[in-house]
């Protein structure tokens, strides 16, 4: 590598943080403000240390140790609760952050011709990456200094400067992992739905390996960053040698990333598409079977995670019962109404994550059609003998199918878990309805992003928020002592907790129709208005 390879790489970073600024200081708001929010809550919510000590009792159980990891739970202090339930979550956020920003400067980037434009000026072969890895290796160490500072300034006497510091500089070099992973991966593919297929699904299996290790074998979490990211032991023994571990991995896969940017050609991967068949299939000819045929790996892979992701929740059932059994407090504390397990109990709370993450790969699957319009692709479709109502159509088709593929695949490796380490095993019907009955909330989810795409297609990704919020107000809400009005500003907020709470099919029927009219709705919207692309 010369010195030339890197010239006016200073002048693409400028063109990089104009175009993302928004995105970037959003995603900086966002994460900041969830991270300073939860220890005040928690402070108001746990005003003794008998309080979190009776907390920190229902969290020596192996499922919520596969969930959110290991934790100090003979100190349970402000500062040791909130590392334990929010540090692992926030940096997965903050990984997810770096994956979807690296892969539109990267793959994204050189599959729509803009880095060969650019390399038609005199810049360097090497300049666009490094100014990628830059600008997104900067922004985790702004975030990693607000997070920190600002956990210290909160004035809480168990969260202190070092563990503060500790806590951003963790989330901070687990970004700058991710950010150094995907660049390498944007060598490897060649397109960005690989890049981003591969950087999500390791960003998955590094999660579960995570949660596997920390239940049944510890030797696994050291095969996982995210195993990294628990043993610093934030807000108790303060641990920093794991956070200089995932600086080192990064160092060496940014070298490994230039190495491999240097040696390839424009456009091309080391891992090639395969060039199919020589003539397509009739299934393929229809907007149906190519808007399968696009995204199916994507999709299996993401099938394949929340089958593994139910199976490692599952693995820990035949536990639970066992746990509880003559833990007077904890009894005290899960008492529902009716004759129910303790594993029944836990159902509900173990779904609703599943079905969240299930609407991702959902909703992605979905978005893609406006992904597809920016790059000018869509008019080259309906220019022809396909309506503009078909193609959405099989966008959302598509998108249908595969929330129920992904609830379903994540409740059978579940059952499929379960049964094989619990003497007296959950029926699969109580297992997977306590799971489907999620599914209308999933469409109702489809609508609203149908609705987005047929009338303001540009904040269509604003669907994410929500599905943060979401994710925020059911996992953190009983914790936090959330008011339930603020559960019912989303789907998910009306669904029966199975089998725990009587089926209310009013809501599975209101639900539905909501999903119907705003579908409905969207599809108008999208015949109306102009297609646009990129240019």
């Amino acid at each position: 590598m010369r010195r030339s390879d890197f010239a006016r790489t200073g002048k693409i970073i400028k063109f990089i943080v104009r175009q993302d600024r928004m995105k970037v200081i959003l995603w900086l708001i966002g994460i900041t403000f969830f991270t300073l929010i939860v220890p005040l809550a928690f402070e108001k919510m746990y005003e003794s240390q008998q309080e979190r000590d009776a907390l920190a009792e229902t969290m020596k159980n192996p499922a919520m140790t596969a969930m959110i990891g290991p934790g100090d739970l003979n100190n349970y202090t402000i500062g040791a609760m909130t590392a334990h339930e929010m540090l692992l979550f926030t940096a997965i956020a903050v990984g997810l952050m770096s994956v979807l920003l690296v892969t539109r400067h990267t793959r994204a980037d050189e599959e729509d011709g803009r880095i060969e434009l650019i390399r038609s000026l005199p810049v360097g072969r090497l300049s666009y990456l490094n100014a990628t890895l830059i600008v997104y290796v900067v922004t985790n160490v702004f975030l990693a200094f607000i997070t920190g500072f600002g956990l210290y300034k909160l004035g809480i006497e168990s969260i202190d400067l070092e563990g503060s510091l500790l806590y951003g500089a963790t989330l901070g070099a687990t970004g700058v992992f991710f950010t150094s992973l995907t660049a390498l991966f944007a060598q490897i593919t060649e397109s960005a739905r690989g890049t981003l297929g591969l950087s999500i699904a390791f960003l998955l299996i590094a999660y579960l390996v995570r949660a596997i290790g920390d239940v049944s074998n510890e030797t696994l979490s050291w095969f996982s960053p995210f195993g990294w990211v628990t043993k610093t032991e934030t807000y108790s023994n303060n641990l920093w040698w794991p956070v200089s571990l995932i600086v080192i991995v990064s160092i060496v896969l940014v070298i490994i990333a230039n190495y491999l940017n240097a040696i390839r050609d424009l456009e091309a991967g080391f891992l090639p598409e395969n060039p199919g068949r020589k003539h397509a299939s009739r299934f393929l000819q229809g907007p149906l079977g190519l808007t399968f045929r696009i995204q199916r790996v994507t999709l299996i892979f993401w099938a394949i995670g929340m089958f593994v992701l139910g199976a490692s929740y599952g693995s820990v059932f035949g536990d639970l019962d066992s746990f509880f059994e003559g833990n007077e407090l904890l009894e005290q504390m899960l008492v529902t109404e009716g004759n129910y397990s303790f594993t029944e109990q836990f159902l509900p709370m173990l779904m609703v994550i599943m079905s969240i993450l299930a609407a991702i790969p959902t909703l992605m699957s979905l978005l893609k059609v406006y992904g597809e319009e920016k790059k000018g692709r869509i008019e080259l479709i309906i220019g022809g003998a396909v309506s503009r109502i078909k193609l959405l159509g099989s966008y959302l088709f598509n998108s249908i199918l595969t929330g129920f593929m992904m609830i379903s695949f994540s409740a059978i490796g579940l059952w499929t878990a379960a049964y094989s380490v619990m003497d007296n095993p959950l029926s699969f019907g109580t297992i997977y309805s306590s799971a489907i009955i999620y599914y209308p909330a999933v469409l109702v989810m489809i609508g609203f992003t149908m609705l987005l795409i047929g009338y303001i297609p540009k904040a269509s990704s604003y669907i994410w928020i929500y599905i943060f919020y979401t994710f925020f107000v059911l996992y953190l809400g009983g914790l936090l002592d959330v008011p339930d009005w603020l559960s019912k500003l989303t789907p998910f907020g009306y669904i029966s907790k199975l089998p725990i709470e009587d089926m209310e099919w009013n809501n599975v029927i209101i639900l539905t129709i909501v999903f119907a009219l705003t579908s409905v709705a969207g599809m108008i919207g999208y015949k109306k208005r102009d297609i646009k692309s990129e240019g």
